[in-house]
């Protein structure tokens, strides 16, 4: 782990990011646990002075897992350059069905038989989502429309619609079929969004598909094997185990 004159200076920590955890609160977290050993290592009004700026470079859903990148004081600067880097995660999608955020944080909108699906429409499923796609972003998403959160108009009902953009899947690879799951793993461009490429692995079928769980296993080159838990980092700056805070 970095020293406290690294943290304040400029870092980078590949951490794990756990299930039902936003980005937001991950880094909100570090930020936490930097600036109260800040104030155990230097007494008196001059610990109240110090700042810590702290971002992550690439945002994870609150149901995913997986590695997160959280920059460190100067190092914040250039959290695009590792927004930049190409991403690999690994999950299942879960056939039949449908859900309004393409993935378990709505309920199912719609069902479907999953009769006559077969392996090689399923391999040919995702050889068509490889390559360089116009993709739709869900409307449960961070991206902002019209000033406001998209997921945000969501929640409250209001119509959007999102426009296509431009990405890259450098490689979609089937590792595991149990319907109604489909096992992946799926290297792609910055601004890929699985669920996405759930909902249109299931139109591709005839029929429907949601993301049944999604882990982020590598960032450029940081991998998941290299990242920190919460519980791991916190015992570093000296603290018990923790719990989310809100």
């Amino acid at each position: 782990m970095s020293s406290l004159l690294d943290l304040e200076t400029g870092s980078v920590l590949r951490v794990y990011k756990p299930y039902n955890w936003t980005s937001f609160d991950v880094t909100k977290k570090i930020q936490r646990l930097i600036i109260r050993k800040i104030h155990r290592e230097i007494k008196g009004p001059e610990a109240k002075k110090k700042k810590v700026k702290v971002g992550h470079a690439g945002t994870l859903d609150p149901l995913a897992t997986g590695l997160l990148i959280v920059c460190v004081g100067k190092e914040t600067k250039n959290i695009e350059k590792y927004m930049g880097w190409t991403k690999t995660y690994t999950g299942q999608f879960r056939l039949g069905a449908t859900t309004p955020s393409f993935d378990k944080e709505t309920a199912e909108d719609q069902t479907f038989s999953i009769e006559g699906i077969t392996v090689d429409a399923i391999a040919d499923a995702a050889q068509q989502l490889t390559g360089a796609l116009d993709q739709i972003p869900p409307i449960f998403s961070a991206i902002k429309k019209d000033g406001k959160r998209a997921y945000v108009s969501a929640r409250e009902g209001v119509e959007i619609k999102m426009e296509s953009r431009k990405v890259f899947v450098e490689s979609f690879r089937i590792t595991e079929i149990e319907l109604p799951l489909v096992g992946f793993e799926i290297v792609c461009s910055k601004g890929t969004y699985i669920r996405s490429l759930a909902r249109d692995f299931g139109k591709l079928l005839n029929n429907g598909a949601y993301l049944e769980s999604l882990c982020r296993t590598k960032i450029g080159e940081f991998s998941l094997e290299q990242a920190t838990t919460l519980d791991e980092l916190a015992e570093s700056f000296g603290e018990r185990m923790i719990f989310k805070e809100n």
